[in-house]
C-alpha cells in the first residue's frame, strides 16, 4: 500500500509538472515558522517531506538571491558558506536541517571545481589500511574505518547515484595472491556492518572470463589470479548538485554563479560578519551578513583567507590527479581494474563508467588555476600504465577525454612543518568569523561538514534546533527509487522527437534512455520524460548516449543550469565522457537554453566561445598536441 501511495503521488506530481503547475517552495526560514518551538523531531519530519514531495521544486535564483540580500545585520544569516562543492553544500545541507539560517554562495557553478573532477570511487582507502599496519600507525587505521562507515551512508543516502563496484587486483606471483587475498580480507573486516560485498579469489581462467581485456601473459610474467573487492562508485558532480538542490528545499539559500568580493567586519572588534557578493551572471552587488562565514572553496581556501590577512600562512597543498576516458571495450560493464602498486610505485586503476571507461591517476604538484589542464606526459604516462595489463592495443587516438582535478592537500597552518600534510580534513578558526576546512576527500564530506558546522557553531554560539541528522537523510530523488525503476519510464513513455523537416515524431523510450533518466535523476527522471514526451525535447544530444534534449530544459528550471558549461559539465557529464560529442551538442543545448532563460544572441555567441574554451582544456584525441607518442 505504501509503494502504491507513492507511486499515485508521484504521477500526480508528473502530470502537474507536464502542465506547466511549477511549485515553489520558500527558501527561508529553513523551518517553517509554524516548526518554530516544535519538538525537534516535528520540525525535521517536515524538512524530510518537502524533501521527499513528489511536488517539490527548487526556489528560484531570484527568491535564493533575496534571501541573501534580506539578510541585513539586524537579520543576519546564522552561517554563509563560500563553495559549491561537496563540502560546502554539505555545509549548507546540514545547518538547514539543524534549524538554522544558511546562505551559500559559488563564484561558478556546484561542483564546477574538485569535485566534479574526482576518480568516480567512494572508497575507504586500502592504501590507508596497508600504511596502518606496516607502520602500525593508529591514526591511518581510523581515517580507513571512518571512510569505511561514510562510505555506506553516501550510497544509502543516493542509490540513483551511487552503486558497489567490484575491483579486480591482478596478481602476478603467489605471494601476491595471498598478501592482496589476506589484506582485502582484512579491508572486508575493517568494513564490519558496512560491507558491500566479501572479496574473494579468482583463478587466472576464471579473470580472464570476468576481465575479457586482462593480460594473461606478458613482460616475462604470467597471470596466477585476481583478488576481486568491492568498493563504491559515483557520479561525482550530479550527487554535488542533489546536495545543493536538497539543502535547498531545506531552507538553505544557494547560489552559484555569486561570488564573495570582500568581507564585511565589525568595526569595534575586527570580527568577520558577512560579505560583499557579486552575481556573476548580472553584475550586481549586495552585502549580505552572517553570524559566522565558513570557508569550504576547496583549494581556493587560501585565496579566501588572504581576503583577511593577505599574509596569511598557506592551507593548502595542491596536487594533480589527471584521468582519461576511453571505449567501453577497454573493460567490461561492472568489473573495474585497480593495480595498487606498478613498476614505478604508483596506483592505477580502470573503472567502467557510465558506459566508458575512466583511467587514472596522477598525483604531482601543481599551481590552483579555475580551468586546470593535463599535460600530455601524464596523458600518455596513464596509457603506458595501463598497457602493461591489458592485452589490447593501447593507443592514444582512443582518448575521448582527459582531465585533471586540483586535491587539496591540507596542512595545518598552526603546524611548523610540512609533515603536516594530511589526506584527512582540516577546521580551523584562525580569523574570528571564518572558519576554513579543507583537505580530506569525496568520501567523508558529510562528516567534513558535519565538523565545520560544529565549530560554525561554537564560533557563533548558534543554537541549532537539533543534532546533526545528515547520516541518515536521503537527497533528492532517491526515496522510494530502486533499480527497476526505470522500466516505469520505459513502458509509460515516448521520446517525441523534431525531425529535420520540422515534423514530430515518436521515438521508443529505450532501455538505455530510461536507465541514464533513471540513475541520473531518481525517481524525478519521470519529470524529464513527461518534458520529453510533452514537448517535444525526446532526442538525443550526441549519437551514442542518451542524454535527451528534455535534460537541458529540466535542469535549466530545477537545477540552476545557467550556462551551457554547467549542463555538459556537471548536469550530465558529456564533457568528461567524449569532448568531441560534447562539441556537436553545444549548439542545440544553446537553442534550448536560450528559450529556457530568454538569452539575446550577444548571449548566445558568448556561450559558444564559452563553451569552447571549457572543452579545449580536455584533451581528447582530436584537439591534443601530440607528436610520435609511444602510444599513437
Amino acid at each position: 500500500m505504501a509503494a502504491a501511495s507513492i507511486r499515485l503521488r508521484r504521477l500526480g506530481a508528473v502530470a502537474a509538472v507536464a502542465g506547466g503547475a511549477y511549485f515553489t517552495v520558500l527558501s527561508s526560514p529553513p523551518v517553517a515558522s509554524s516548526d518554530r518551538g516544535a519538538p525537534p523531531g516535528v520540525a525535521i519530519a517536515s524538512v524530510r517531506q518537502r524533501i521527499t514531495d513528489p511536488f517539490a521544486a527548487v526556489p528560484s535564483r531570484a527568491v535564493q538571491e533575496s534571501a541573501l540580500i534580506g539578510s541585513g545585520a539586524a537579520n543576519p544569516l546564522d552561517v554563509l558558506v563560500i563553495g559549491g562543492g561537496a563540502t560546502g553544500c554539505g555545509v549548507a545541507l546540514d545547518g538547514a536541517t539543524r534549524g538554522l539560517r544558511v546562505g551559500l554562495v559559488e563564484r561558478d557553478d556546484f561542483s564546477s571545481g574538485t569535485s566534479s573532477r574526482s576518480t568516480k570511487l567512494i572508497h575507504g582507502g586500502v592504501r590507508y589500511l596497508e600504511k596502518a599496519v606496516f607502520n602500525l600507525d593508529y591514526g591511518q587505521l581510523k581515517l580507513v574505518f571512518h571512510a569505511l562507515e561514510e562510505r555506506k551512508q553516501v550510497i544509502d543516502n543516493a542509490p540513483h547515484l551511487c552503486h558497489a563496484l567490484p575491483c579486480m587486483t591482478p596478481c602476478f606471483n603467489w605471494f601476491d595472491v595471498v598478501y592482496y587475498w589476506m589484506g582485502l580480507k582484512m579491508y572486508d573486516l575493517v568494513a564490519g556492518r558496512r560491507l558491500l560485498h566479501l572479496s574473494r579469489y579468482y583463478s587466472a581462467q576464471e579473470s580472464v572470463e570476468l576481465f575479457p581485456t586482462l593480460a594473461r601473459k606478458g613482460n616475462d610474467r604470467s597471470l596466477k589470479g585476481t583478488v576481486v573487492y568491492y568498493d563504491g562508485q559515483m557520479n561525482d558532480s550530479r550527487l554535488n548538485v542533489a546536495l545543493a538542490c536538497t539543502a535547498a528545499l531545506a531552507g538553505a539559500a544557494v547560489l552559484n554563479h555569486a561570488e564573495v568580493i570582500s568581507f564585511l567586519r565589525d568595526e569595534g572588534s575586527g570580527r568577520i560578519i558577512g560579505a560583499r557578493i557579486r552575481n556573476n551572471l548580472s553584475g550586481k552587488e549586495f552585502d549580505t551578513y552572517a553570524k559566522v562565514v565558513v570557508n569550504a572553496a576547496g583549494p581556493f581556501c587560501d585565496s579566501v583567507r588572504k581576503m583577511v590577512d593577505e599574509e596569511a600562512k598557506p592551507m593548502i597543498c595542491a596536487s594533480s590527479g589527471v584521468h582519461i576516458v576511453l571505449p567501453d571495450y577497454y573493460s567490461p560493464e561492472g568489473m573495474g581494474l585497480i593495480v595498487p602498486k606498478t613498476k614505478d610505485g604508483r596506483v592505477i586503476f580502470m573503472l567502467p563508467w557510465l558506459g566508458r571507461t575512466v583511467a587514472g591517476t596522477t598525483d604531482s604538484n601543481t599551481s590552483i588555476t579555475m580551468l586546470p589542464e593535463p599535460h600530455e606526459d601524464e596523458i600518455q604516462f596513464i596509457l603506458d600504465a595501463i598497457s602493461d595489463y591489458l592485452n589490447i592495443k593501447v593507443r592514444r587516438v582512443d582518448v575521448l577525454s582527459a582531465w585533471s582535478g586540483i586535491r587539496p592537500l591540507a596542512m595545518d597552518p598552526t603546524a611548523k612543518n610540512t609533515e603536516s600534510i594530511s589526506r584527512d580534513h582540516v577546521v580551523c578558526e584562525d580569523y574570528p568569523g571564518l572558519v576554513t576546512i579543507t583537505g580530506g576527500k569525496w568520501t567523508t564530506y558529510r562528516s567534513m561538514a558535519e565538523d565545520a558546522l560544529d565549530a560554525a557553531i561554537k564560533s557563533g554560539k548558534l543554537s541549532p534546533a537539533n543534532e546533526c541528522v545528515t547520516s541518515n537523510l536521503q537527497l533528492i530523488g532517491a526515496d522510494g527509487w530502486d533499480p527497476a525503476s526505470f522500466t516505469v519510464l520505459a513502458q509509460q513513455y515516448v521520446r517525441m522527437k523534431k525531425s529535420y523537416g520540422g515534423k514530430v515524431v515518436p521515438g521508443a523510450m529505450d532501455t538505455a534512455a530510461s536507465k541514464h533518466l533513471s540513475h541520473a535523476y531518481g525517481t524525478f527522471a519521470e519529470r524529464v520524460a513527461a518534458i520529453a514526451q510533452n514537448e517535444n525535447l525526446g532526442k538525443r544530444l550526441a549519437h551514442g548516449y542518451p542524454i535527451l534534449e528534455a535534460e537541458v530544459a529540466y535542469c535549466a528550471r530545477h537545477e540552476y543550469c545557467e550556462s551551457v558549461v554547467d549542463f555538459i559539465a556537471r548536469r550530465s557529464r558529456l564533457a568528461f565522457l567524449d569532448t568531441d560529442a560534447a562539441n556537436r551538442a553545444v549548439p542545440r543545448i544553446i537553442q534550448i537554453l536560450a528559450t529556457e532563460h530568454n538569452w539575446d544572441k550577444s548571449r548566445q555567441k558568448l556561450e559558444l566561445q564559452k563553451a569552447q574554451k571549457f572543452l579545449e582544456t580536455f584533451k581528447s584525441s582530436k584537439n591534443a598536441q601530440f607528436h610520435d607518442g609511444k602510444h599513437n
